[in-house]
């Protein structure tokens, strides 16, 4: 076991220096790290904002940036990487979150052009809702505004309840996988039935009526 942060540009340098010590090469690179932050977008200073992009994007780039020399020098490589459904349709009270997964989604597929040619694929890997402690574990702003905690708590709950009931992570790990082993990996690998959906139905149905679903889904507008 070799720790990393991948917060840190000597910590990402220092364990992939590590590997190579022990192995030459780096065959195939999974990012995974990140978090959730439950706040509204005023709620959420920028400092808490930077942080989150700081792990779940640059995070992924530092990893990305380290791996790259060894894999070009091999000619061969596989990047993958975890996006998210909240990579394709944004979720209420999640606005930097899904930002970075959002981010995730154009770097990858601008990566795998700049990549294809050198012979390293990158794939994204998009899971729906996962049955993991992810809204748990999941951080909220320093400063909240009461303005917003009835809405707030309503998708916090909803979350929740989707995540107690979403697919279980042996279904993300399958999918990478498959990424690892297929001859030709695809770029996107979509997970869980709401992760294949909701982005088709979002690319057909007029915004009004899809929005109008996304906020029953969450319960932004409920009563309670």
């Amino acid at each position: 076991m070799i720790s990393l942060n991948v917060d840190s540009d000597s910590s990402v340098l220092e364990c992939v220096g590590k590997v190579l010590s022990k192995n030459k090469r780096v065959d195939v690179l999974v990012n995974n790290a990140g978090y959730a932050l439950m706040a509204a977008a005023e709620e959420t200073s920028i400092a808490e904002a930077r942080a989150q992009f700081e792990t779940n994007f640059f995070g992924v780039a530092r990893m990305v940036n380290a791996v790259l020399p060894t894999m070009r020098k091999a000619g061969t490589g596989r990047i993958i990487n975890i996006g998210s459904l909240a990579g394709l349709t944004a979720i209420p009270f999640s606005p930097f979150y899904c930002a970075t997964k959002f981010a995730i989604e154009g770097y990858s597929e601008s990566l795998w052009h700049e990549l294809k040619h050198l012979g390293i694929s990158v794939t994204i890997i998009e899971p729906g809702f996962v049955h993991t402690e992810l809204t748990r574990a999941s951080r909220t702003a320093s400063k909240l505004l009461s303005e917003y905690e009835r809405p707030r708590k309503r998708v916090a709950d909803s979350m929740s309840h989707a995540v107690e009931r979403g697919i279980l992570p042996e279904r993300v790990a399958e999918a990478v996988l498959r990424a690892v082993e297929s001859r030709k990996p695809q770029l996107r690998y979509r997970v869980g039935t709401d992760a294949q959906w909701l982005p088709r139905l979002r690319s057909v149905a007029p915004w009004n009526l899809y929005a109008a679903g996304v906020r029953r889904r969450f319960a932004v507008d409920a009563l309670r």
